[in-house]
């Protein structure tokens, strides 16, 4: 199913609208009675007038939500950010070398120009690599045998070989319960933290965060999973995953 309109290109229709109401109006005053403008109590202009409000509306309305679009990514976008930081510290990384985090989910931008039409893509979706397909399957297969170790490294290189694929951050979930399943919880956090803020809006995105929480927690990150597992609940409610939530804030002792 393809995506809404964003909400920059919300605005951008309602602009346009706003012209073309404008060019009417006045192409109705300069021809005048008899030639497009009527005469009756319900004229054109009247008409044009209760369009212009509305309008008006519309157009408060998308910038209260783009607005609050903005506050929600920099809030979760700081959130991810602190939750690499830690983890960095974790691992006994440089701190000083992390960048400024990217927003999740691209951000909210200003309208631009509408691109060229895609090309085609070929038969049968072609969205997938040749190999691509083949070498998750792979993962899969040792992950399902028990194998995590080379599962975890196949998932890996399968997110070095093919990043921002259609399969990347199902590959970051996967790669992240096969490291939880050898103990490595820090590594699984990591992998768990990618696999969400490289597809907040993913078919994994929820699961992702719930295991990102349940990681935490076994590093000794109380309070960072219970921050964790709330976000869980304001992102996704009524998810599968959200459903879990309360079980594990009693398992943390979450307040």
């Amino acid at each position: 199913m393809s995506a809404g309109p964003s909400l920059g290109q919300v605005r951008a229709d309602l602009d346009v609208l706003n012209r073309q109401i404008a060019e009417l109006r006045s192409a109705l005053v300069a021809a005048g009675p008899g030639k497009g403008l009527p005469t009756a109590s319900a004229t054109a202009l009247t008409r044009l007038d209760q369009l212009e409000a509305e309008l008006r509306r519309l157009t408060n309305r998308v910038e209260v939500l783009t607005n609050d679009v903005s506050r929600i990514v920099t809030d979760a976008t700081n959130r991810a950010g602190d939750i690499e930081f830690r983890l960095t510290e974790l691992e006994g990384g440089d701190v000083s070398a992390l960048g400024k985090p990217e927003p999740l989910g691209g951000g909210v931008t200003p309208p631009e120009p509408a691109p060229p039409p895609p090309a085609a893509a070929p038969a049968g979706g072609g969205e997938l690599a040749v190999s691509e397909q083949g070498d998750f399957d792979a993962a899969v297969a040792a992950a399902q045998a028990g194998d995590n170790a080379r599962a975890a490294a196949l998932f890996e290189a399968f997110v070095a070989a093919y990043p921002g694929g259609p399969l990347t951050s199902e590959a970051q979930f996967r790669r992240g319960e096969a490291l939880a399943a050898t103990g490595d919880q820090r590594g699984a956090a990591r992998a768990f933290l990618d696999a969400f803020s490289g597809a907040p809006e993913g078919p994994t995105a929820s699961k992702a965060l719930l295991r990102l929480a349940g990681a935490l927690g076994a590093l000794g990150q109380t309070n960072e999973a219970c921050l964790t597992l709330g976000e869980v609940t304001a992102r996704y409610p009524g998810s599968e995953a959200a459903g879990q939530v309360p079980a594990q804030k009693q398992v943390l002792a979450c307040p």
